[in-house]
């Protein structure tokens, strides 16, 4: 008999046996500790977190132990006196997304809001499988000023996509990254973080430090944090002790507007074309996305109704979709999978994207767009105008981006 058959959820989340370890994350120039990431931990019980989280999910009640999880770590923080000097990393399963918390959970996060600094800590599973909860996830903990942090990056390629999106205070390495000689999927890996870090201030985090091997490891990937055996392992949070150079404020909030022509219109370089134009500049942003091979991007396409997303755009789309990590199609009565591989978005009939004809790159190394509008011209299609813009500016593109994956059905 294993021990989860021997064992049940309720067991799990039972007052007082779920205890969770606090495990030190380091200023690796200082070696003052700056954080503490919270892990869950069940002593009594002799079970890892790994089978207390496959007999959540297999039960259908892993959005009850995440929510337990993160109260307790909230909790027993609260309790051992932890400052705002101090940040505290909990972490939540990305699967779990919109689904509310237990009575009384509000409560504790309002004061963990007053009282505590509170880095979210997204996992990268399932991070590409809900992006539009994921997104307003990240809004409202930006609302709070709590930080977002991006678990094991490197364990999965597929997560370094979602590093513009996220906007992670902190880019966590997997410890696979800091334990071996990386070889060059992984060598991409560490050269699209540092360029993410470099563009945007975000500090990196390497796990798994547990000897002075480790260490220069770490620092030689760019690494200004970390966490290990070799600093301690998880334990009772006791007499936490306020760091000479706490972390510094975590970014402020993403820009996500209303659709992607909303950012077009800000601009001065606004222009007027026909159909026929655009179809020309739309497949050379669906190109860019086909000759990306070592680092294939994102991409996405809105196409006012799904009349519009032809057969013929459908096969190229299915094509991009066997090496990118997410090809997405929207429109007026598109389906959630209009072509194989390819994710959907159904828009309302009301919908300001239900207007617009946008496709949309974005990679680590490249990001291009066109945006437009239909200005609803009679007479032949491909006389119809439009106003739109081409832009390769990596803010706006990013912003629009996160419009259309706001309106992405779940897979």
């Amino acid at each position: 008999m294993t021990v989860l058959d021997r064992l049940d959820i309720d067991q799990l989340v039972a007052p007082g046996v779920l205890r969770p370890g606090y495990q030190p994350i380091v200023d690796l120039a200082s070696g003052e500790t700056v954080a503490f990431e919270a892990l869950a931990r069940w002593p009594d019980l002799g079970v890892r977190p790994d089978q207390a989280f496959e007999l959540a999910g297999d039960t259908g009640r892993l959005a009850e132990l995440d929510w337990a999880c993160r109260l307790a770590a909230i909790e027993g923080a609260l309790a051992a006196g932890l400052t705002r000097d101090l940040a505290l990393f909990v972490n939540i399963e990305p699967s779990t997304l919109g689904r509310p918390g237990p009575p009384g959970s509000g409560a504790v996060l309002a004061t963990a809001h007053e009282h505590l600094r509170l880095v979210v800590e997204l996992t990268e599973r399932a991070l590409l499988r809900r992006p539009a909860e994921l997104l307003t996830l990240v809004e409202r903990v930006r609302s709070w000023g709590w930080g977002i942090a991006l678990d094991d990056v490197g364990a999965v390629p597929d997560s370094l996509a979602m590093l513009p999106f996220v906007a992670p205070d902190v880019v966590k390495l997997d410890l696979s990254l800091v334990q071996r000689w990386p070889d060059a999927t992984q060598g991409r890996i560490v050269a699209a973080v540092m360029d993410h870090a470099e563009r945007t201030g975000a500090i990196v985090l390497a796990e798994g430090i547990e000897t002075e091997q480790h260490l220069e490891q770490a620092l030689a990937l760019g690494a200004t944090l970390g966490q290990g055996w070799l600093f301690a392992a998880a334990g009772p949070l006791a007499d936490p002790v306020s760091p000479a150079n706490p972390l510094p404020p975590s970014a402020a909030g993403l820009d996500v507007p209303d659709s992607p022509f909303a950012l077009a219109e800000r601009s001065s370089r606004l222009q007027t074309g026909r159909k026929g134009l655009l179809l020309g500049l739309s497949r050379h942003f669906e190109r860019r996305a086909e000759t990306a091979a070592s680092t294939p991007p994102l991409l996405l396409g809105s196409f006012q109704t799904a009349d519009w997303f032809t057969p013929t755009t459908a096969r190229r789309y299915q094509a991009l979709a066997r090496s990118s990590p997410l090809v997405a199609a929207l429109g007026v009565g598109m389906g959630t999978q209009p072509a194989g591989g390819v994710r959907g978005g159904s828009l309302r009939s009301d919908d300001p994207l239900r207007r617009e004809w946008s496709v949309v790159v974005v990679g680590p190394h490249y990001s291009g767009a066109l945006i437009a509008r239909d200005l609803d011209d009679d007479g032949p299609d491909l006389d119809r105008r439009f106003a739109f813009l081409v832009t390769h500016d990596r803010d706006t593109v990013v912003a629009a981006a996160r419009s259309m994956l706001r309106r992405l059905d779940p897979a």
